[in-house]
């Protein structure tokens, strides 16, 4: 059975890279019908962040990551957080000492330092076992304990990078338990994937300089490795370096409040180095199950490009139908829509559905429908056509318009009917006309399509609303 595993350290908040990693791991073993698992690596004390375990568990199950056997679902494999797994690291490393492969480390920072100086000064690389002490006492816990290396060649395949060869050069001796008591990353990945049966590892390219040391533990130990799968880095906007914060990327659950959904978030991250072959860009779940494979992931890195997230999840809100997106967006209006029916908000928000690119953007869009919003009158003066108009033309042609409009009975159909009618009597061009409505009605530089606009807001307040610009430039000529 496969069975992959997504083992993040809870040193801060679940970026793109990172899940990305889960969501690959997670699509390999359900298109194999075997297991994921979810494994907290939380042995760098210094670095752990409170609630991280908690968030990137949120995280998970916010893109419906569901793991088989973990923290908080645990199985026979268990415990399933590092920490509580120290004397299992234990009882491994004992059996290395036996082996004399495994040794107490006498050395302080200085006298590392000191190596390191004079490795520089006699022109070569510095190697930690070129230092390895002639003798050395009992390991009791008290000194870090080190991994005796056996350099040499290395032929190994990783299942996205393809066939890599290596040289005795970058094999060195490595701590596998700190002076804390805690395993390294390097020794305790090994012992825990081999405990818990994982067949495949994916995970990123910075490990990937690491491999012929963990060959060499495997040996050591006996172990045969799982399968590795090396993952390209996902890089910034500019394509140059890997993703941060910097670059604009959010914590996955920032952008679940933000109101992208799961099914754009999926794809995208999907996508991000990996193609069916195909120049689809949005799939459903059970589609990703189907068509992914390791042999499709490329080996440079997938530039992140938040305009497309944008693209995707705004076609995914133009995908959904009009009671699906209501259900999504319950928890994004603004404190106004508690005043309106439902029927009312679905109105609104079928007309706002072809617009949005996250659901978020609906507590300012929607406003212009729930309350009357103040006069801005930067909206004309900053109109490339009526701020040309005197403030007589522009009451003129609002007293002409609410007169057209009294006699509408707000349908769609008949306001289109009234607008152009209007248009040929008044003899005014459509940008000058249905920008002065627009903006008399909404006090918003952009709305939907006007008539649509109109219709929702309703006769009664559209006019009044003409009334008050008319007012205002009027007490302001």
């Amino acid at each position: 059975m496969i069975r992959t595993r997504f083992a993040p350290s809870p040193t801060g908040y679940m970026h793109v890279g990172g899940m990305r990693t889960a969501l690959f791991a997670w699509l390999l073993a359900r298109q194999a019908g075997g297991q994921f698992i979810l494994r907290i690596e939380d042995t760098d004390k210094a670095r752990e962040v409170r609630g991280a375990k908690e968030h990137l568990i949120k995280s998970l199950k916010a893109l419906g990551l569901n793991y088989d056997e973990g923290p908080d679902n645990n199985g026979p494999y268990g415990p399933y957080v590092q920490s509580q797994r120290l004397n299992i690291y234990k009882t491994w490393a004992q059996k290395l000492i036996e082996q004399g492969r495994a040794y107490a480390d006498p050395y302080s920072e200085k006298d590392v330092q000191l190596f390191r100086e004079q490795a520089k000064s006699q022109k070569k690389p510095f190697l930690y076992r070129d230092n390895r002490p002639a003798k050395t006492s009992t390991w009791d816990g008290s000194q870090p304990l080190r991994f005796k290396s056996d350099p040499k060649n290395y032929n190994f395949s990783d299942a996205v990078m393809g066939e890599i060869s290596t040289g005795p050069e970058v094999i060195d001796d490595f701590v596998l338990i700190k002076s804390d008591g805690f395993p390294t990353y390097n020794f305790a990945h090994i012992i825990d994937d081999f405990e818990m049966k994982i067949t495949h590892i994916l995970r990123g390219q910075e490990f990937l300089a690491s491999i012929p040391n963990y060959l060499n533990l495997y040996e050591a130990l006996a172990i045969n490795p799982p399968i590795i799968a090396t993952l390209p880095p996902v890089l910034g906007p500019d394509g140059k370096k890997k993703l941060s914060k910097r670059d604009g990327a959010k914590d996955v659950l920032d952008y679940i409040k933000l109101g992208y959904l799961e099914e754009a978030l999926i794809s995208f991250m999907a996508t991000l180095g990996w193609n069916d072959g195909s120049t689809k860009e949005i799939f459903s779940r059970n589609e990703l199950i189907d068509s992914f494979s390791l042999d499709r992931i490329g080996r440079s890195g997938a530039k992140f490009d938040d305009k497309r997230l944008n693209w995707l999840n705004g076609h995914v809100i133009r995908s959904m139908t009009l009671e699906e997106l209501f259900v999504k967006s319950k928890d994004f209006w603004p404190e106004e829509a508690k005043s309106y029916s439902p029927d009312y908000l679905k109105q609104v928000l079928g007309l706002l559905q072809e617009r949005l690119k996250y659901l978020a953007e609906i507590k300012n869009v929607s406003r212009l429908f729930l309350v009357d919003l103040p006069i801005n009158p930067q909206l004309i003066s900053e109109h490339k056509q009526l701020s040309k108009l005197s403030s007589q033309e522009l009451i003129a042609i609002l007293k002409q318009a609410k007169q057209s409009l009294k006699d509408s009975d707000f349908t769609v159909d008949d306001l289109n009917n009234h607008l152009n009618k209007l248009l040929d009597e008044i003899n005014q061009k459509p940008i000058i006309l249905f920008s002065l409505i627009r903006i008399a009605t909404t006090q918003a530089p952009f709305s939907p399509g006007l008539s649509d606009s109109l219709s929702v807001i309703g006769k009664e307040k559209s006019l009044e609303r003409i009334d008050a610009q008319i007012n205002y430039l009027q007490k302001n000529n």
